[in-house]
């Protein structure tokens, strides 16, 4: 479903979305994405890029807790 940024870890199922200030006027799109992912049994999390620059120990955290419960 065109370009995007992030990462997959196939064998989890879990989609990491990174979304700058331009996905503010793309909701639809994301949200669309975001259930074709689903629909294949994927689980998306999503980060705005600040975020990750301000609060990267609780991002990780995030993403282990996702990856324990797949």
């Amino acid at each position: 479903m065109g370009t995007h940024r992030g990462t997959s870890q196939r064998a989890k199922k879990l989609v990491i979305e990174l979304d700058g200030s331009q996905h503010l006027e793309q909701v639809e799109y994301d949200n669309q994405r975001t259930a074709f992912l689903e629909a294949r049994g994927y689980r998306v999390l999503r980060f705005w890029n600040n975020e990750v620059q301000k609060d990267l120990d609780g991002v990780i955290r995030r993403i282990q807790l996702a990856l324990e419960e797949a």
